[in-house]
């Protein structure tokens, strides 16, 4: 009975801690979601960075445009997070056996993260696919407004792509999950660890609200240094999986590594061109200014260059 409570405490805990984090997170994630969109495409730049995207849905849309497909994000974060949290603990304890050792394990956290974050994607990709649909829908989108909501999304996926439609960048969502969950988990239990072992020291130990306080700021820092390790090692997946759900070409290939290597041919391609407008403008003030031209025409050419490269 004791493991049972454990376990549900588990999921209750992972199921509100996933409405916390779209609570919180998901204005950051709308505009991270519509730079990889808008940014990786072949119709160039739309936002120059994150602070220019944010002012642009605020001025736009609203608070309302960085909340877009919210709810499709409470009910699905809410399910994976209890399902991934309980599952995870589970694995660990199965694994882990009756080892009374408290110091973390590989061979332990690698495949219950892995594992559980490979079966939570299946519940992940179709909420995912509905959120960056909704989140990409703005005045400057390519295709327009679309969809009114994540249900009326849903349906007419369902209606063009079928069932597979919903499923559409499973494949990269499942490599995110599994990695990145993996990586995140190692780093949460050992920075942990190691913070609770060098912070467990006579002066910390008197009192239950230095106790409480130790918790709570052990708890932030992992959690901070877990979750900056989790999108260091999956952000290119991420912007695979984005580009796949979001793209409105059917035929567009579904291999985020593919994905991944056209995206970075493209920005290679742009950046040869930038490189080749440059050396034309330089030449041509070279060129200007070995004819005597007036100061101001030269200061204004010289201007133009500078606007060019910022």
């Amino acid at each position: 009975m004791t493991g049972a409570g454990d376990a549900a405490k588990e999921y209750a805990a992972g199921c509100a801690a996933g409405i916390a984090q779209v609570a919180v997170g998901h204005p950051f994630d709308t505009v991270k979601v519509k730079l990889q969109a808008h940014n990786t495409t072949a119709h160039g730049k739309v936002y120059r960075n994150a602070f220019h995207c944010t002012r642009r849905i605020l001025v736009e849309e609203g608070m309302r445009g960085l909340y877009k497909g919210a709810s499709s994000s409470f009910i699905g974060i809410a399910l994976e997070s209890s399902l991934f949290f309980g599952t995870y603990s589970q694995a660990k304890q199965l694994l882990k056996g009756k080892s009374e050792d408290g110091r973390p394990q590989l061979q332990v956290i690698i495949p219950s993260a892995a594992c559980s974050g490979a079966l939570i994607s299946c519940i992940l990709t179709p909420t995912e696919l509905m959120k960056c649909r909704m989140q990409v829908q703005g005045k400057h989108a390519l295709h327009g407004t679309r969809y009114s909501s994540p249900l009326d999304c849903a349906m007419k996926t369902l209606q063009s792509e079928g069932v597979c439609g919903l499923f559409r960048g499973g494949l990269a969502t499942l490599f995110r999950e599994a990695v990145g969950n993996a990586v995140f988990f190692c780093t949460y239990e050992y920075s942990r660890y190691w913070m609770h072992r060098y912070l467990d020291s006579p002066w910390f130990s008197g009192g239950n609200h230095l106790v409480l306080a130790k918790d709570v700021g052990v708890g932030i820092m992992s959690g901070g240094i877990s979750g900056m390790a989790f999108w260091t090692a999956t952000l290119p997946l991420d912007v695979a999986k984005t580009i796949i759900q979001t793209d409105p070409d059917p035929h567009l290939s579904r291999n985020p590594f593919q994905i991944l290597k056209m995206s970075t041919c493209l920005k290679c391609h742009r950046f040869i061109e930038e490189l080749e407008w440059v050396a034309v403008m330089l030449a041509l003030v070279r060129r200007l200014h070995e004819h005597s031209l007036p100061m101001q025409l030269q200061l204004l050419l010289g201007n133009t260059l500078l606007r060019f490269l910022v």
